[in-house]
């Protein structure tokens, strides 16, 4: 069960680093601009750094638990 949540953490991270592309790049962050799903950019960018960080240490820990 760990190795699926493992698993779902690893696409949802992949999925955040390209939301996170800088603005000039064509992709799913000029999207997430145009649409305002995500809020206003200055609200949008410190959500997505706090989860991203947040995400990556349970990463980390999950990674940590499972490979010893």
């Amino acid at each position: 069960m760990l190795k699926y949540i493992w698993f779902l953490l690893s696409i949802f991270l992949i999925f955040l680093v390209f939301l996170r592309m800088p603005q000039e790049n064509i992709g799913l962050s000029s999207f997430a601009n145009k649409t305002d799903i995500l809020g206003s950019p200055t609200s949008a960018q410190k959500s997505l750094n706090l989860l991203t960080t947040i995400l990556t240490l349970i990463y980390f820990i999950m990674a940590f638990l499972l490979n010893s």
